[in-house]
């Protein structure tokens, strides 16, 4: 990382006057950029004793939904007191004039988030089994949280969630597509795309929802059994339909019996072993959980496949474009249609559960 892009992320002086205002000077302190996820920024502060996060979207960005932090406080500051694990919310800033956008302060969590292998002591069979128990419980308390109760009442408009989530998809594949086709077309892709659109489910359930949970936003604790203490990245969540999350989940988890990942890249394969859950497996398990039916499964999963086909399809757009220089940028070239296919053999039974 440059000294200008941190520059470009935090002012450290004007940080360091608004935390000893607001929570008292320090004699030490320490401020370290963490280099993973693809969205917002994340800033990790040692402030005296106190192990501090700072979430702020990424600098130049338009804020709008997809870089919205303060609803991300928002949100977890109303769930800080249920069931739901989450990491304690400090503070919340909307002063531009501290580090050039709006930023949120919440506590360092300890423990480990399984992105491209398990941590050894979780290496046997009970302790993978409760992985994914640990995974799907987690996700059913978020969908059986009373969320007009929590103050989130307004927090979204649960009604015609699916078929917004559809049509925004649509959106921007389209405007991938303006740039993409002329290297390459995917006619599959537009097969997908009709195919949802006529199967939208009339009718699904209202609760809050996550909008991107999978093993990578959540963290374990130290120790054994698994334990999970920590559900990160709330920054798509809103009011809207919980097979939605279910689907978008089990896009990211394997089964031995799988063919290779189309997005290696994003997707690891370590549930593979012998003791993790299967898709079905935690399926069964959310169901019981709730109280609801996975009905309509093979649409909300591939309508899971069909949203990271299209952001996939606007990772090649910018790097078209040259826009990036992000290395996986380019494979989408192939990626995408592999994804595409993935979501048809979805939609025709070919990849059950």
């Amino acid at each position: 990382m440059s000294d200008t892009y941190y520059e470009r992320l935090v002012d450290e002086d004007a940080l360091v006057a608004y935390l000893s205002a607001h929570l008292g000077s320090v004699d030490a302190y320490e401020i370290e950029r963490h280099q993973e996820g693809h969205s917002n920024e994340t800033l990790f502060v040692t402030w005296g004793d106190r192990e501090l996060v700072i979430r702020r979207p990424p600098p130049g960005e338009t804020a709008d939904t997809a870089h919205d932090v303060l609803r991300e406080y928002r949100v977890t500051n109303a769930i800080a007191d249920t069931d739901v694990p989450v990491p304690n919310p400090v503070l919340a800033c909307e002063d531009h004039d501290v580090i050039g956008s709006d930023f949120y302060v919440m506590e360092h969590l300890q423990g480990d988030v399984l992105r491209e292998a398990e941590p050894e002591r979780f290496a046997a069979p009970a302790h993978r089994a409760r992985i994914g128990e640990e995974l799907v419980d987690t996700l059913a308390k978020i969908h059986d949280l009373e969320y007009e109760a929590i103050g989130l009442g307004e927090f979204g408009r649960p009604e015609g969630y699916t078929q917004r989530q559809v049509d925004r998809w649509g959106k921007q594949l389209t405007w991938a597509f303006e740039v993409t086709e002329e290297e390459r077309e995917i006619p599959t892709l537009h097969e997908v795309g009709e195919w949802l659109r006529d199967n939208v489910p009339e009718a699904h359930p209202h609760t809050l929802v996550h909008g991107d949970y999978k093993l990578d936003n959540v963290m374990f604790a130290p120790g054994t059994p698994p334990e999970l203490v920590g559900v990160f990245d709330w920054e798509m969540a809103t009011l809207g339909d919980p097979r939605a999350d279910l689907g978008w989940m089990l896009s990211y988890w394997r089964d031995a019996k799988d063919p290779a990942p189309e997005l290696p890249e994003l997707v690891t394969r370590f549930m593979e072993q012998d003791g993790y859950p299967t898709r079905r497996e935690l399926v069964d398990r959310w169901e019981a959980r709730t109280g609801y039916e996975f009905a309509h499964e093979r649409f909300y999963r591939a309508l899971a496949v069909y949203k990271l086909a299209g952001l996939g399809e606007m990772f090649f757009r910018r790097y078209l474009e040259g826009n990036s220089d992000d290395p996986m940028y380019p494979k989408m070239e192939d990626r995408v249609p592999a994804l595409a296919a993935r979501a048809k053999r979805i939609i025709e039974g070919d990849e059950p559960l």
